[in-house]
Formats: C-alpha cells, sequence, structure tokens
C-alpha cells in the first residue's frame, strides 16, 4: 500500500489497521490501567527472554522494538495511544515528515535543535547518516532491511567500518541531512522510523560492530545502567534527553527494571497475584491455562487485550529438498488442522484462524482459502493424493525450526500430529527464544521449514508481502524471506503494486497478489493471534499497541502513584 507522507495519510490507514482492536479495563481518570500515570516511580517488566539485540541495526521484532523507543529516537516515529493515534507516523528526531523531490527520488530531513546523547554530545546529521550506513555492514546487517532496499548504492556499499562514505546520503550542515533513492518509494517517511536510522555518534572507535549490543548510547529519555544478558536490565533517566524536543515520549516513570529468563507460568502467577513490587509490573500476554482464572472483577479491571495485527505462519523453504515442489507445499497446506493449532494457542480468546497472509486489519485484506478443510481440522487423504502425484506415496519428513517456548512449541506439536495423518514426519529443531530469528533469518542456518509471525512495520500493505516474497529480499542474514520464493511473477507484481500512486487500487491490488501468492504455497497462514495482558493494580497509561505486536506501549506506561 502506498501513501502520501502526510500525517493525515499516514493516520487513515492506521485506522484501518487497528479496526477490530479491542481494550479492556479502561478505568476511569485517575484509576485502571489506561489512566494517566504521575512523574515518578520505577516499573518492572517481566519476560520469558532477554531481547534479541540491543543494537537497533541488529533487532527487528516487535518486543525489542517497543524497547528501542525507550533509550533511541529516529526521525520519525509511531506516535501514542489508542486506535488510529497510536500508529500513526510523526516527527521525532526530525521537524516534520520530510520533503520529497519532484521526481520522489530525494528526501531532505531537518533536526530539531538542542538534541543531545546521553553525554551531553549534540546530535548532527552526520550522526544520523552514520547510524544509518551501519545498518549495511554485513556482520550486524539482520535488522530492519528497509534502508538497504531503498537507498541508492546499497547495492555494493558494506558500512563505514569496510566501504566508509555512502555518498547517497549527504550531510550540507549539522542539521540537513539528504537521502537518495534507488527509485520513488512514497512511504520514506516512515522508513526513516525504523530501527536502522538510530544516531551515533560518527566514530567508529567508538561504535564498533560490537560495542553497542553490550552498552548502548542513548538519544532517548532514558539510558542503560546495567545490563546482565539473560538476566536483567536496569534503565534510568537520560539527564540529557530534552523532553522540549519530543512530542511523543512523555517519559513518566524514574526508570525501569526488566527481568529476563522467568518462566511463563511464573510470570501469570505473578502477574495474577499483583503483590508487592509486582503492583507496579507489566508483561506479555497470559499463557492459555491461565485464561480460565482472569474473569473475576478485579482481575478484569487489571486486564487488556487486543489484536496482535500480525499473521502467524508456517514458512517452507523452497530450496531445500522435497519443499522445492508445489504439490509437496500443497499437501502441507491441506494437512494442517487449524482448529488444534488455535486450541494449542488458547483458543478463541487468544488467535483466530487465518488462511490468508495479510490479516483482516490491513487494508485491502480478502478472504479466501484455497486449502479448505471441515471445520479447517485437515484433509489427510487429499495430502496423500498430492503425495502420490509427486512421488511420495509412503510420505517423507522434514525438520521444523521452533522457538523454544512453550505456546510455540504446543503450535508445532499440532502440525506434527497434523501432518503426522498425512504421513509426513515432522522433526523439530529447537532454538533460543533471543536468537530464533537471527537463526531463521539466516538462510545458510534455515532448515526445512519454521513457525514464526510477521507484522507491518508501518501501516501499510507494502511492509507485509514484499518483504516475505520478493525475490530481490533475500539476504545471506536478517533474511525475512524465510520461504526463499523467488518466483519471476510474484517480483514483477510486486514491482507494479509499488509504482502505484492511487492507494485504493494499491490496497486490492495487495489484496489480489496475497492469493496470487498462496497459490505457489510458500507458507501456511495458521493463526491471528491476540494479546490479553494484566498489569499491576499501581500501573498506568497502560494499552495494546497493534505497531509494536499488540504488547503494551512501553513509552506510554507509567505508575498511578510513584510512592507504592
Amino acid at each position: 500500500m502506498k501513501q502520501r507522507f502526510s500525517i493525515p495519510a499516514l493516520a487513515a490507514a492506521a485506522v484501518l489497521l487497528l479496526a477490530g482492536c479491542t481494550s479492556a479495563g479502561s478505568g476511569s481518570a485517575g484509576e485502571g490501567p489506561s489512566s494517566t500515570p504521575v512523574k515518578g516511580g520505577t516499573v518492572d517488566v517481566l519476560l520469558n527472554a532477554d531481547f534479541s539485540h540491543l543494537d537497533p541495526v541488529q533487532g527487528f521484532d516487535g518486543g525489542v522494538n517497543n524497547f528501542y523507543r525507550l533509550i533511541y529516537r529516529t526521525l520519525t516515529t509511531q506516535s501514542t495511544g489508542e486506535g488510529a493515534k497510536g500508529t500513526e507516523m510523526v516527527p521525532d528526531l526530525a521537524t516534520d515528515l520530510g520533503t520529497v523531490s519532484d521526481d520522489g527520488l530525494q528526501w531532505t530531513f531537518t533536526l530539531k535543535d538542542d538534541l543531545k546523547f546521553e553525554d551531553g554530545t549534540p546530535i548532527t546529521s552526520a550522526d544520523v547518516k552514520f547510524g544509518v550506513e551501519r545498518s549495511f555492514d554485513p556482520a550486524i546487517a539482520v535488522g530492519s532491511p528497509y534502508a538497504r532496499l531503498t537507498i541508492a548504492g546499497a547495492d555494493t556499499y558494506e558500512g563505514p567500518y569496510i566501504t566508509g562514505d555512502l555518498p547517497s546520503i549527504q550531510t550540507p550542515d549539522d542539521k540537513t541531512i539528504v537521502f537518495s533513492l534507488k527509485e520513488p518509494f512514497a512511504d520514506f517517511a516512515s522508513v526513516v522510523g525504523q530501527n536502522s536510522f538510530v544516531p551515533f555518534p560518527a566514530d567508529t572507535e567508538r561504535v564498533t560492530t560490537t560495542s553497542l549490543d553490550k552498552m548502548p548510547i542513548s538519544s532517548g529519555p532514558y539510558k542503560v545502567e546495567s545490563y546482565e544478558r539473560g538476566s536483567q536490565l536496569k534503565l534510568v533517566r537520560n539527564d540529557e534527553w530534552d523532553a522540549k524536543t519530543d512530542d511523543v515520549r512523555k517519559a513518566y516513570p524514574d526508570g525501569f527494571d526488566f527481568t529476563f529468563g522467568l518462566d511463563a507460568s511464573t510470570i501469570d502467577e505473578r502477574m495474577i497475584a499483583g503483590q508487592g513490587d509486582d503492583a507496579n509490573a507489566i508483561a506479555g500476554s497470559v499463557q492459555a491455562a491461565s485464561i480460565s482464572r482472569i474473569q473475576t472483577p478485579a482481575l478484569k479491571a487489571r486486564t487488556i487485550s487486543g489484536l496482535q495485527g500480525c499473521t502467524t505462519y508456517m514458512g517452507l523453504n523452497t530450496t531445500k529438498p522435497n519443499m522445492d515442489n508445489p504439490l509437496v507445499r500443497q499437501a502441507i497446506a491441506y494437512a494442517i488442522d487449524r482448529e488444534s493449532v488455535k486450541d494449542a494457542s488458547g483458543g478463541s480468546q487468544l488467535a483466530d484462524i487465518a488462511t490468508t497472509m495479510l490479516p483482516p486489519t490491513v487494508a485491502g485484506q480478502t478472504d479466501f482459502d484455497l486449502y479448505p478443510s471441515k471445520d479447517n481440522a485437515g484433509d489427510p487423504e487429499k495430502a496423500k493424493e498430492l503425495l502420490a502425484e509427486a512421488g511420495l506415496p509412503d510420505g517423507f519428513s522434514f525438520t521444523l525450526d521452533i522457538r523454544s517456548q512453550p505456546k510455540m512449541q504446543a503450535q508445532a506439536e499440532a502440525v506434527q500430529q497434523a501432518l503426522a495423518k498425512a504421513g509426513i514426519t515432522v522433526n523439530f529443531n529447537l532454538i533460543d527464544t533471543s536468537t530464533y530469528y537471527e537463526v531463521i533469518g539466516t538462510t545458510s542456518q534455515q532448515n526445512d521449514a519454521a513457525i514464526t509471525g510477521w507484522c507491518p512495520d508501518w501501516a501499510s500493505g507494502s511492509t507485509f508481502l514484499p518483504p516475505l516474497f520478493d525475490g530481490s529480499q533475500i539476504f545471506p542474514k536478517g533474511n525475512s524471506n524465510i520461504a526463499q520464493l523467488n518466483d519471476p511473477a510474484v517480483n514483477q507484481r510486486i514491482a507494479e503494486i509499488r509504482a502505484m500512486t492511487d492507494t485504493d487500487e494499491a490496497n486490492a491490488a495487495w489484496g489480489a497478489l496475497d492469493e496470487q501468492i498462496q497459490q505457489l504455497v510458500p507458507t501456511v497462514p495458521l493463526l491471528f493471534e491476540k494479546t490479553v495482558m494484566v498489569v499491576g493494580a499501581n500501573v498506568a497509561g497502560a494499552y495494546s499497541h497493534a505497531g509494536y505486536s499488540g504488547g503494551i506501549d512501553y513509552v506510554s506506561v507509567g505508575l498511578s502513584s510513584a510512592g507504592e
């Protein structure tokens, strides 16, 4: 979906993205999760796994993207608030959403005054340029791909540590930065809000390929005081951040304490009890087993729910033996028991069945089911017929990459049991949650298939199908096209839709392309998942943010009383 770069256009698309998103426990002024926080106190965040990376050019999942906004700033960013307001793109470091040249090939941004790093050093356009250039380095280029996809000269550039300067990014003065693009890209005002556009001091000795993953350099309202990977991370106020330069971050708490490595059931127990410091705590979605326990009025008042705005799917690596045969992929699609996968995920309160890649909250989505089965329970007999046609009458086996997390393992087991009925043996390759996306995004480490998910990076269909299915976007590292689909007709259609200037036309085209792609079966859509989160009784400013996988927006959250 192509959009103009004006705020109203982006806001309109955000309305579509969030359609159907709900929240519970809204409360009234001064009480409940959605009440306005006070200044002060510390918010505790309880998590099952550590963040993938503290270096923003390496992290690229909803949870860490949410965290980054506490310590990093970009030229633009998503706004805060429920509904459309929360996913509207607004200026951040830049004074506006940019000025584009008549031919659409140059975008110019001007930095605000009084921007500083945590050590008091002014943030200049050269620092923004350096931050973007880092994202091209092959050793760390595993995060957001949009700089590489849009900026001219990216095909041969390997970052400041190897290549040096990238001429397509110009800094005529300390406040001005100009990007030259490969081709017009109407959503570039949203591109510069991605993690690869975080500024860092333009000093390759101070900022190396490994230094930021250990100790970030903050440009946001908080800075890292201490970090023990896999265990804890403590944020405190960054005194050099000037609230007058930031219309997005209110920075209510004095700090955040993140605790990692907690068992999911332990997190649920602590959040439901809400005792002691846990009254100031937030966490992710509750487990399926806990849903029945949060139906009391007191707990409902502390519960927030909403659509993730994402699609959970199984990617099939089309370069692998057997998986390179469309008949085999069709057999898998027919054999999948989506109802059992939904049940394994917590039932209808936590998921809806998906038969399309585009979720219903994205403009242009159309309903279709190319591989139907009665009650969505799978059709093993049809799958066996296709396998026989493919020369595999006795079935075959493959390896499925899955995250080391209870819900994801339960989903994988449901897939395994369904495919076994069709004579397909599924073996699991269990991967730690904190490194999962990096592993399956490294083509040399991929196995035959993987269960994963995708959310739009901003309110546009152009951020959904192209990253997952464009053959030009297959990278050795940081690869989102885990199916490694490289179909000429699909590639051509993606290019054609990107060139469309009429938003409605483009929306309809993305919906039609979804069906065209699914005829090739590079993926098997499984679920449109939901989040159900219980927060501490003293938590305020909490809501489900579709821009961050339905999680609680860290930028808005705080406490009702700083003294508790």
